[in-house]
């Protein structure tokens, strides 16, 4: 089990070709028809021949298009064939003995709606999770997609992997795809760093819209936001080390991105990390506010994703001094349905005003730290939004050359 792309379907592939044995492999929707009994008969067929077949393999994908719960859940209506042929499978997996030879092998990237008599023991007990790869997994599977395309001298493949967190290996091999194509485009024989960039950001950001003309005021608008979001990061010590600035526009909606490189994989976010991300995040609209006064209708996603970080501190995380180490609200109930999150609520209306206030707070406590940092760094503002009009976009190090003075002093200095 695993998310799409992982690789669960080729894993069983190899098992397969390693193991020297006859291989049956099925998807779960080839079982389910419309007609009832017609799965339960092909389940019956496919074990026939595998123990005549015997030792062999039998794999079954996606099979939770197969092995759904059973009952629908909440009053829903049941699909009869569809439970019929679970039945026979169940049956089936319970009728050989553990010497025949017959190895049974499933994936799924659902398993949280699988029926529990299909996971329970001596039957599909054994779970394997095929999870996304971390940074050294990504790096090896680039190197191997790699081969198939010539690569010029001095591309670092280690840098693509670094700039790829929670990409699975179909993925990565969409971004090598995209690079060979990105050099085809500008007629070179070889896939170099640029191709690489350009294939990471077409696939993470959408397409260059060439054709969108911003006003002169816009353009400069989307520069000091951009600016304001760098400026920060560059001068909080926790946050991710910035990459790359640009302000061309792309096809998810973004006017301008500012892209930032993890240094190493985490697992585990500290107080202190959380709230210099929320900075970072409302750094954009703070520079809006310094260099223009107003604000304007651009910081729309960075305030969702500030306020959502700052609600799961104060309600999943215990980061609160007011409400304590505790957490309001579980996602397994059936009170409150929010955006896609189904969240029960227990806790009274007086903690609900609580927890509202808190969220406020950390968000406005967050709004002016960046304010500060701003502020007294307003020339290397200036600065960098004024390259960004000039030159579109900027790498790291002609941000570190525009912001000049070193994080450590500058939070001293606001301190």
């Amino acid at each position: 089990m695993g998310a799409p792309g992982t690789g669960k379907t080729l894993l069983a592939r190899a098992v397969a070709g390693e193991s020297g044995v006859p291989f049956f492999s099925m998807s779960g929707s080839e079982f389910v028809e419309m007609f009832v009994g017609v799965g339960a008969s092909r389940v019956r067929d496919l074990f026939e021949q595998a123990k005549e077949r015997a030792p062999c393999v039998v794999f079954i994908d996606e099979l939770d298009a197969l092995g759904k719960a059973r009952g629908g859940g909440a009053g829903l209506a049941s699909n009869e064939e569809r439970e019929q042929t679970l039945n026979q499978l169940l049956v089936e997996m319970d009728g050989f003995a553990p010497g025949s030879g017959l190895v049974i092998m499933a994936a799924t990237n659902r398993p949280e709606i699988l029926d529990r008599a299909l996971v329970r023991a001596g039957r599909f007990d054994r779970q394997v999770l095929v999870d996304r790869p971390d940074l050294r997994g990504r790096e090896a599977i680039v190197r191997v997609h790699a081969r198939k395309v010539t690569l010029a001298p001095g591309v670092d493949l280690t840098l693509v992997a670094r700039r790829t967190p929670g990409m699975v290996g179909a993925d990565l091999a969409n971004v090598v795809n995209e690079a060979a194509l990105a050099s085809v485009r500008r007629d070179a024989t070889a896939v170099t760093n640029g191709d690489f960039e350009e294939a990471m950001d077409r696939l993470q950001l959408g397409l260059k819209k060439a054709g969108l003309v911003m006003t002169d005021d816009e353009k400069r608008r989307v520069a000091f936001h951009e600016a304001g979001h760098a400026l920060v990061a560059l001068s909080v010590p926790h946050a991710d080390p910035v990459h790359r600035v640009t302000i061309i526009p792309r096809s998810i909606g973004a006017l301008g991105v500012t892209l930032q490189l993890p240094t190493d994989e985490r697992y585990v976010l500290t107080r202190e990390e959380l709230e210099d991300r929320l900075c970072v995040l409302l750094g954009g609209r703070t520079a809006e506010e310094i260099a223009f006064g107003t604000i304007s209708t651009g910081a729309q996603d960075d305030l969702e994703r500030a306020t959502a970080i700052a609600r799961q501190m104060v309600c999943r995380f215990g980061m609160s001094d007011a409400l304590g180490p505790l957490t309001w609200g579980h996602n397994d109930g059936l009170r409150v349905v929010r955006g896609t999150e189904v969240v029960e609520r227990d806790y009274s209306e007086e903690t609900a005003r609580a927890i509202d206030a808190e969220v406020r707070r950390i968000v406005e406590v967050s709004h002016s730290r960046a304010a500060g940092l701003l502020g007294a760094r307003r020339v290397a503002l200036d600065a960098i939004g004024r390259a960004l009009l000039v030159r579109e976009t900027l790498e790291r190090v002609e941000l570190e050359a525009l912001a000049g003075t070193p994080w450590r002093l500058v939070t001293a200095a606001v301190a």
